[in-house]
Order: C-alpha cells, then structure tokens, then sequence
C-alpha cells in the first residue's frame, strides 16, 4: 500500500472516531449499551479523544483500533471497512466513495 494511501485511511479514521455517526457507523456491544448512559457517553467521548497510537497497537498506520479504560473496564474500539452495500470489505479504504466505516466499541471481555 502507498504511503499517500495509509495517510488517508489514518485521515479517514480520525474523522469517523471524532465525528461518531456522520463520518461512519457507530455500533456499540451489548456490554457497553448495558452501561448507564453517562458511562456510555465519557467512553465515546474517550473514543474520540483518543490519541495514544504507538507501534504496538497501530502497527499499519492506519488509527483503526485502541484501547482504553473506563471505570475498570478495558475498552476497545475498532474500525472497519465495508463495501457500500454492507455485504463484503471495501476494496479501497482509501475511497471514502466505496467505503462505509463501522466503528464498533465493546469491552475487551467481548473481543
């Protein structure tokens, strides 16, 4: 893959964590929708906060997975990268055209 390409995937991702639901799709596991709301609101905004990529958890460049902790809970988070149609991965995560982005938080227990 080309650098320009990462770059703009890593872009794209930033926008969908940051901006939940116009840039992307958000889903949200049964453990976290099972949290009171105010538990589940400060873990997207940690979500869309979240800067800590390093070579360990981001090894491709790409911003696509993290995780964090939230009142003792480990959370991740994790984007993919579908078709438009929903029914196979993008060929191009690149093209926001022919991706549609799924950020999907959960709890690690969960994974």
């Amino acid at each position: 893959m080309k650098i320009e390409d990462m770059k703009r995937i890593a872009w794209l991702n930033d926008l969908c964590r940051t901006a939940m639901g116009v840039a992307g799709r958000v889903v949200q596991t049964q453990g976290i929708c099972a949290m009171a709301p105010a538990d589940q609101s400060a873990i997207r905004e940690k979500v869309e906060r979240f800067d800590a990529f390093t070579p360990d958890n981001d090894p491709h460049h790409e911003r696509d997975f993290g995780s964090l902790e939230h009142a003792g809970e480990r959370i991740f988070w994790k984007i993919d990268y579908y078709d438009r149609t929903m029914s196979e991965g993008s060929e191009d995560p690149s093209d926001p055209a022919q991706t549609t982005r799924v950020l999907t938080i959960m709890l690690a227990s969960e994974y």
